[in-house]
């Protein structure tokens, strides 16, 4: 099998950045109702807001200076009342608009799962497991800000800007012109420091998924007791200082990416009523436009209110180009191609007998070479296949075309008569039960472990199934009985009791069509002998093929093939293949000369 040699780089990127932007607003597209409330919310808001400084403007003006206490009291109450109906304002905004993103969140996240449960094996056998994850945990993680509170704020911002501007305007459109003059400075500023950000967050992106794929394979049972027995502790911890190391260098870059640029800005915002303060005194001294007290005022609260909105709106519009980084991970995981797909009008077998026919299959994982050819091949309902061969001959990946792990290049796999390519995903899984050499059981307990084949089944159908596997003993003589956690791939179970729990996995999904793929290949010989009768069990009345590297599991089989670079040498009975003294009788005396495993 050389399944390493496929290349299953993701797709490049999107350079067309106005797309890339429409396809995130569609992610909101099903919420657009509740955005719509947000938009009102925010709108009365910025009125609310832009209001206070023309009640101010009419206190210090009016009011004040002509002695009426009745204007005074209700233009402060009105002042009070704006700021309290602002708050509630923003608390619902900040409660619809947290909720939106959070749901934007999970279908992201359900998304980008679901397309990784379509993928077909060749991708994990060429993706990293720590990588993977990194792209569920922090790469969508990554993103809330921006899809709870960003976009929001972004709206919230740019109506307060514009409200805001209009207000000023309406009270002196000169000191306006004076207070804008540097604004588009801003923005292109605000715009290199995205740019500069977006590049610094795909590669910190990149190496925390590094780090986790590091965390995950060095931290894991199997990697700490490889670790620890090539005494490798030390410069496995070294390494992964290193790889920290990098990731705290890309941390800081994206901090500061820009700040002192934005501190200017700042700055500069900050000055300003100084130089409205300035101009308005000139003009005054120089005869020119004379501009009230209260209107100063008013023009610098409305000044310095704007301040607060547009440089949150600059920081956020860098924030959402930083983001784009993440949304295009998120996006190439999403676009990746899925070759094995459900037909259009797929057929479903209520009834299902269990014929397993090859005709003239071929397969191949790349142009290299094939890896199976010319597969010429019946097994009858009921009937049982051994299919034999040295390492590399084909035999595995013989039987993932069954299941449809793999889609054939040539030829057609047939269960009852019908291409596995035109059956529904639910009768496949119905029809093909798998049991291979490598077991893999959850973190979970031993019922729930068993209960992943049949979800509804009761505590007496997963101890029937049990028994059948020859592990119901075992199991009740522990502690806990069934309810006793396996522990991380079931290293709390031997090799021969985690195979005799996937039999009985099996047993309770109970397909008519059984694969055994080396199943007891890595066991002693005394253990063989006890899961060898719990494989009789799980094969009696099923159509069985039986891939075996050691030929005593399939000595009895109804038919057997042997496999030589993909093709078929030899097929027929134990005795006959014997009798043509070929491959399979050479295999057999390799067998007989190794020792027992013990």
């Amino acid at each position: 099998m050389r399944h390493e040699e496929l290349d299953w780089t993701p797709p490049p990127a999107d350079p067309d950045q106005p797309a890339q932007l429409r396809r995130i607003l569609r992610l909101f597209r099903p919420y657009r109702s509740r955005l719509a409330v947000v938009g009102l919310l925010v709108a009365a808001s910025s009125l609310v807001t832009v209001a206070s400084p023309f009640m101010l403007r009419e206190v210090l003006d009016v009011a004040i200076p002509r002695g009426r206490t009745g204007l005074l009291s209700l233009l402060a109450l009105g002042m009070i009342a704006a700021a309290v109906v602002n708050s509630a304002f923003g608390v619902l905004q900040t409660l619809i608009s947290t909720t939106v993103g959070q749901r934007v969140m999970h279908d992201l996240r359900t998304a980008v799962y679901g397309r990784l449960q379509s993928m077909p094996l060749a991708f994990f056998t060429r993706t990293r497991t720590g990588e993977v994850q990194s792209r569920i945990a922090n790469d969508i993680g990554g993103m809330q800000a921006t899809v709870t509170s960003t976009a929001t704020s972004l709206v919230s911002n740019l109506t307060a800007v514009v409200a805001t501007v209009v207000a000023m305007i309406a009270l002196d459109w000169r000191l306006t012109a004076v207070s804008l003059l540097l604004l588009p400075l801003f923005v292109w500023i605000s715009r290199r420091v995205g740019d500069e950000r977006r590049r610094i967050t795909s590669q910190r992106q990149s190496q925390m998924a590094a780090m986790a794929a590091m965390v995950t394979e060095s931290l894991s049972v199997s990697g700490i007791l490889l670790g620890r027995t090539m005494g490798r502790a030390e410069s496995l911890t070294n390494a992964f200082a290193a790889e920290s190391e990098r990731l705290v260098g890309l941390e800081v870059r994206a901090n500061m990416a820009g700040r002192w640029k934005m501190s200017t800005i700042g700055v500069v915002m900050a000055a300003m009523p100084a130089v409205i303060y300035w101009a308005a005194g000139i003009a005054l001294q120089t005869g020119g436009p004379d501009i009230s007290l209260g209107t100063l005022v008013a023009f610098v609260s409305l000044q310095q209110g704007l301040f607060r909105p547009t440089v949150s709106l600059l920081s956020t519009g860098v924030q959402m180009q930083s983001s784009l980084a993440l949304f295009h991970r998120i996006f190439e995981y999403l676009d990746l191609p899925l070759d094995i797909t459900e037909p259009a009008d797929p057929v479903r077998l209520e009834k299902i007998r269990g014929e397993v026919t090859f005709e003239d299959v071929s397969f191949s994982y790349d142009s290299s070479g094939a890896a199976l050819s010319g597969i010429d091949l019946t097994v009858p309902e009921g009937g049982s296949l051994g299919v034999v061969g040295p390492t590399g001959s084909g035999k595995s990946t013989l039987g993932h075309l069954v299941p449809r792990l793999y889609d054939v290049t040539g030829g057609r796999v047939l269960l009852d008569g019908v291409d596995v390519r035109d059956l529904d995903f639910d009768t496949l899984s119905r029809a093909v039960g798998v049991v291979s050499q490598e077991t893999y059981l959850f973190h979970a307990s031993v019922a729930d472990n068993l209960r992943f084949a049949k979800p509804d089944a009761t505590l007496e159908e997963i101890q029937a199934a049990a028994e059948a596997a020859q592990i119901h003993d075992y199991i009740i003589s522990l502690p806990d009985g069934y309810d006793t956690l396996v522990g991380e791939r079931g290293y709390r179970f031997s090799g021969g009791e985690k195979q005799r729990l996937a039999i009985a996995r099996t047993i309770l999904r109970d397909p008519p069509v059984l694969i055994l793929d080396e199943a007891t290949s890595a066991l002693d010989t005394h253990t063989e002998h006890a899961v060898q009768k719990a494989i009789d069990a799980l094969s009696a009345g099923r159509t069985t093929i039986t891939i075996a590297h050691r030929l005593s599991t399939v000595r009895d089989a109804d038919q057997i093939v042997v496999l030589h670079e993909g093709r078929i040498t030899e097929r027929g009975t134990h005795s006959e293949l014997l009798a043509g003294d070929g491959h399979y009788a050479a295999l057999v005396r390799r067998d007989a000369r190794q020792p027992a495993k013990v």
